[in-house]
């Protein structure tokens, strides 16, 4: 095996394999040929065969380092004979003739300097080297057979990943002390990335072998090579989103996808906000709107999380102007006022109703104060001194007369509804004439299944174009609770159609439990139905599941509406 050794060594001399610069040993635990990992690398390299860093292996690819990086002890854990191990100190205590004999053999910086007595080296002069120096020889499999190891292509460059092996470009990765000085290979990096393509390649190419990268999180870019070097994706809640940025800035796209999954599999309401500012900065429109859609879902608690005020003021304004928001709108503006809270702590402004106002912009615009009950505004907004007086005074205009002055916020009902809108007609037919005097229009209904009621279709005007003003309710006939009202109002054609007047929320319809649609209207007569049925069933067009209405008639005063005619034509509700 030794003179196998000596003579693979003096062929190597022969053909002058020198590389130009200086061989360097390498004795690290991790891996077979000791590469290195950096103390404060998020990654564990992968250790292959046992074998140890043989005789002919520094001159292979290891003399590419130019900085050696020795492991504890400098010993090999992974097969290596106990005997004396030769690192950077120990070889510089060589006797010069053992020295000399082994040169070709174990590339270290100190044999460097014998290259001359080396190349002119007998078998019988390698024969005299000392019995220690031997002993390492021959029990050490050759370094430059590493390849023969690995199986595949991916395995060998797996094996490359964070490896000073055969590597030629250094990255210097974080700022401050954080730095990271990474080791890659040009080649692997070009073929994974359009952007390290262009780095090393196009007109512009870089020439240098150490690239800073004070931008990029060192986790994260040794996430994208390892990526890139094997296929394998490591990524977790504390690194995914500097992963994602990295992998945008190398344009990794399959990266990316990885990362917007690990995502979309961790969102939830308590992180939907801050996951929702995120993907508006990195342009991620599919995790934007899944973030936007658990929002929707669970309004309360995503408002209630701790990472709600840290949100930047465009992306309050897009949550704002949503309709399908499932929380009442006093809570919303008590949200928005703990956002301008934070925000002025942010532009260091004193928390006062001026600056809360000027910090929250266009985003108080989207509050609809319409949309709460008189109570609500009283005893939140109105005495928040945000509103100007003049905002108030006509918000109160709005809630107590008729008809409704105008108001400079919005009045339309937010809706938290998801799926498709449906409704059924309980008439046959339509007649005129019908008349108002103050009193309610009423019928008693109840479902087989649960629902949301969203609003009713009225019948309007025989007389042409009208305004009307109105008031639905809906009350659970056993309690006498009113459940969902709206005082509103709704304008006719004069046609014998029905016109929409919606609640300001969804009133839930539990099954077999008896509710009263109630409207009372202000205006001039108008049409009505007859030929009422008193069972409805809806049945929808893509699953099939049909939801059946039974009308009864409601005791009382009622306006004459009964199951057979009558007003309350149409219920409009999601299922």
């Amino acid at each position: 095996m030794k003179c196998v050794v000596y003579a693979y060594a003096r062929l190597k001399m022969a053909a002058g394999d020198n590389s130009g610069r200086p061989p360097c040993l390498n004795f690290s635990g991790p891996g077979p040929l000791g590469n290195s990992q950096p103390s404060n690398s998020v990654f564990s390299m992968s250790t292959s065969n046992g074998g140890a860093v043989g005789a002919a292996g520094g001159a292979q690819g290891t003399a590419r380092r130019p900085n050696p990086q020795l492991g504890p002890g400098g010993g090999d854990s992974n097969g290596v004979s106990t005997g004396a191990q030769p690192t950077a100190q120990n070889a510089l205590q060589q006797p010069a003739a053992a020295g000399a004999a082994a040169a070709g053999a174990m590339a270290t910086p100190a044999s460097n300097m014998a290259t001359t007595a080396a190349s002119n080296a007998s078998p019988a002069a390698a024969q005299s080297a000392t019995p220690a120096a031997a002993s390492v020889l021959v029990y050490r499999e050759p370094v430059y057979n590493w390849q023969a190891t690995k199986s595949t292509v991916k395995e060998r460059f797996a094996f490359l990943f964070n490896n000073e092996v055969l590597s030629d470009v250094h990255f210097l990765v974080g700022k401050g002390m954080g730095v990271q000085r990474i080791p890659a290979h040009r080649f692997v990096l070009a073929v994974g990335s359009a952007v390290f393509d262009a780095m090393f390649n196009g007109g512009m190419a870089t020439t240098s072998t150490e690239i800073e990268l004070p931008d990029v999180e060192p986790a994260a870019f040794l996430a994208l090579l390892k990526f890139l070097y094997s296929d394998e994706v490591q990524i977790g809640p504390e690194t995914v989103m500097t992963t994602l940025y990295t992998a945008k800035k190398y344009a990794v796209p399959a990266l990316e996808a990885h990362c917007v999954e690990f995502l979309k599999k961790n969102l939830r309401a308590d992180n939907a906000f801050m996951l929702l500012t995120q993907a508006r900065l990195f342009d991620e429109p599919q995790l934007a709107s899944l973030c936007l859609e658990n929002i929707d879902k669970n309004t309360g608690d995503a408002l209630a999380a701790e990472g709600f005020t840290d949100i930047d003021l465009d992306t309050l304004v897009a949550v704002l102007e949503r309709d399908t928001l499932g929380v009442r709108e006093v809570r919303l503006f008590g949200a928005a006022v703990r956002w301008a809270e934070a925000e002025a702590h942010r532009q260091q402004l004193q928390p006062t109703p001026e600056n809360k106002r000027k910090v929250l912009g266009k985003a108080l615009t989207l509050i609809r104060f319409p949309l709460m009950t008189i109570e609500e505004f009283a005893a939140g907004p109105a005495q928040s001194n945000i509103l100007t007086d003049r905002e108030v005074v006509s918000l109160f205009l709005h809630f107590t007369v008729n008809p409704k002055p105008r108001v400079d916020f919005i009045d339309r009902p937010r809706c938290c509804l998801r799926g498709k809108e449906c409704s059924i007609t309980r008439f046959g037919q339509v007649e005129s004439r019908w008349g108002y005097s103050g009193t309610s229009d009423r019928i008693r209904f109840s479902v087989n299944r649960r629902i949301f009621v969203v609003g009713f279709g009225l019948y309007g005007s025989i007389h042409g174009p009208t305004d009307y003003q109105v008031n639905i309710q809906i009350i659970h006939t056993d309690s006498n609770t009113v459940l969902g009202q709206n005082d509103t109002g709704f304008s006719c054609d004069g046609s014998a159609n029905t016109f929409r007047v919606m609640f300001k929320e969804p009133v839930e319809i539990l099954p077999n439990v008896n509710y009263t649609a109630c409207a009372t209207l202000k205006g001039p007569d108008s049409h009505y139905g007859t030929k009422g049925m008193r069972k409805v069933t809806h049945e929808s067009s893509s699953t099939g599941t049909k939801t059946c209405f039974t009308f009864c008639y409601a005791a009382g005063n009622n306006n004459g509406t009964s199951v057979e005619d009558g007003q309350i034509p149409e219920v409009i509700f999601y299922t």
